[in-house]
């Protein structure tokens, strides 16, 4: 229907007048209905006018999963801004290059959690157009919060900005690794960050009835659009986690009567092997969706069995996607949500690139949820999407006879650890910049945690004393941790085709990787 909302601004307005009194928002210290948290929202967005915020000016966040990430995401769609999640493991100098690239004017940042303070590690003299900085309460409360806020008293004007948001406009600009080794910043409209986690929801059943534990990063495409708008749309009540730890997972969905978990495979298997798991009332599970890796269908049997969750479902998506793009559906059995990706979702039309004789290629999406295109690099897009309109993802798949796609390699060299996506490009840079390097090449080897884990094999420079430590050393301090390779081989050349271009299957079948 064409009066349905179709900007976030209007979405929360729509929500809110429907389920007035509903549970929006839970958390430990503090919990929103729908009218509470458009309230506070608007309160947040017209702290960010008063702070001389236009419409269309990009607004970092960089903090964990707490109800102020929530606040200030949705007050800066309602102040006609952009939203720049930055994710959390980030280095100062990765975030730092990314409101550079944004020209961010205001960055909500996390004060002290797990012994870091995101807030106070920007160095505000690389950043000219960073003009304020609002720390974000996690573990100690310091007051900034709430002395923003109160600055916002022009409802009226804040009224005005969120009714001028257009469903075209960015609505947000989330970062991934490019090959090159520079992550791209996608650009996507309100109107796809709303449609893709609402044909999302549809799959999963999703209501009002429901309550759903985040434990996805709101950093994360998941976490904040299968997340926040998810939930925003639906009316389903949302219950964020800071971090996850099984048993206080297992006990939030006893006193929460959780019904929605979704995440890695790695979350489930945990909570299913765990010795405590008796201890804890799980019935209440009536949906999980997970992806990103090769999931045993015993799994799968024992999350629907053991766990009696009604609906399992895999999906397959990227962030050039909306963050979507396949899914099973709730009447698929076993086999296939273990070994597919399932069927198109968000109309989006699926096509294999020139299939090989066992029917895999390319895989290509097209679609009304194709992101808008790349920020500043109208070349990376033009590769990426091609004049048809089709999106090239990098991934390579195969359809079977009912539609569904099994993801099988990748085209690009990125892996996935603890459910990111890593570009050994980027990791390759920097050990480039380290001294006694003369090359080095990167690849994912299997881990039963994290699903894949860097190794990097590195050629040393005549004479140069590098050892696996510092090499790790190094790349920790420069990376976020899950960039980080977790062993080193050095090697007196690296394996090249005639053209010069490193072999990485040689690397793989070395490492024992397939």
């Amino acid at each position: 229907m064409s009066s349905d909302p179709r900007t976030i601004p209007q979405v929360l307005d729509h929500i809110a007048d429907r389920f007035r009194d509903h549970p929006a928002l839970i958390t430990e210290d503090r919990s929103f209905t729908f009218a509470e948290l458009r309230a506070e929202v608007r309160r947040a967005a017209a702290a960010m006018i008063e702070l001389g915020i236009s419409a269309g000016d990009r607004v970092a966040i960089w903090s964990p999963n707490t109800w102020h990430w929530v606040v200030a995401c949705l007050a800066t769609h309602y102040a006609g801004g952009v939203m720049v999640p930055l994710n959390t493991r980030y280095t100062a100098g990765e975030a730092t290059d990314i409101l550079a690239r944004t020209n961010a004017p205001l960055l909500f940042a996390s004060g002290e959690f797990l012994g870091a303070d995101k807030a106070a590690s920007i160095d505000r003299g690389d950043v000219p157009d960073l003009r304020h900085i609002v720390r974000v309460p996690v573990e100690k409360d310091d007051g900034t919060w709430e002395e923003f806020v109160a600055a916002g008293t022009d409802l009226e004007a804040v009224d005005t900005r969120a009714a001028a948001v257009q469903p075209d406009d960015v609505s947000d600009i989330l970062f991934t690794s490019g090959t090159t080794g520079r992550s791209k910043g996608v650009l996507c409209a309100h109107r796809q960050s709303l449609a893709a986690p609402a044909a999302w929801a549809e799959c999963g059943q999703l209501s009002s009835a429901d309550r759903y534990l985040c434990i996805n990063p709101f950093f994360h495409n998941f976490g904040y659009k299968a997340g926040i708008l998810a939930c925003l749309q639906t009316g389903a009540t949302l219950i964020p986690q800071l971090t996850f730890d099984p048993e206080t997972t297992m006990a939030a969905v006893q006193r929460h009567r959780i019904t929605v978990l979704p995440g890695p495979p790695t979350i489930y298997q945990t909570l299913l092997d765990h010795p405590k798991r008796g201890d804890y009332d799980l019935t209440s599970l009536r949906f999980a969706v997970t992806g990103a890796a090769t999931i045993p269908v015993v799994l799968i049997e024992r999350m629907q069995t053991e766990l009696d969750i009604d609906i399992v479902l895999t999906a397959y998506g990227l962030t050039e996607a909306s963050g979507f793009g396949t899914m099973c559906r709730p009447d698929d059995d076993a086999v296939t949500v273990a070994t597919t990706s399932g069927r198109p979702i968000a109309d989006f039309e699926l096509r294999i690139d020139n299939p090989a004789d066992d029917g895999s290629g390319e895989v290509l999406l097209r679609g009304p949820n194709v992101m808008l295109g790349y920020l500043d690099d109208p070349d990376a897009t033009a590769a990426t999407i091609d004049s048809d309109g089709w999106l090239h993802t990098g991934d390579v798949g195969a359809v079977d006879d009912s539609g569904n796609l099994r993801i099988t390699d990748r085209l690009k060299d990125m892996y996935i650890c603890g459910g990111f996506n890593v570009y050994p490009a980027e990791i390759e840079q920097v050990l480039a910049r380290l001294d006694g390097v003369a090359e080095s090449a990167v690849i994912g080897v299997p881990d039963e945690r994290l699903g894949e884990v860097g190794k990097a094999f590195v050629v040393r420079k005549p004479g140069a004393n590098l050892d696996e430590e510092t090499v790790i050393a190094y790349t920790r301090e420069h990376l976020a941790n899950f960039k980080t390779p977790r062993s080193v081989e050095f090697l007196d050349v690296l394996p090249r085709n005639p053209g010069g271009k490193v072999v990485k299957p040689i690397l793989r079948e070395r490492a024992g990787a397939s």
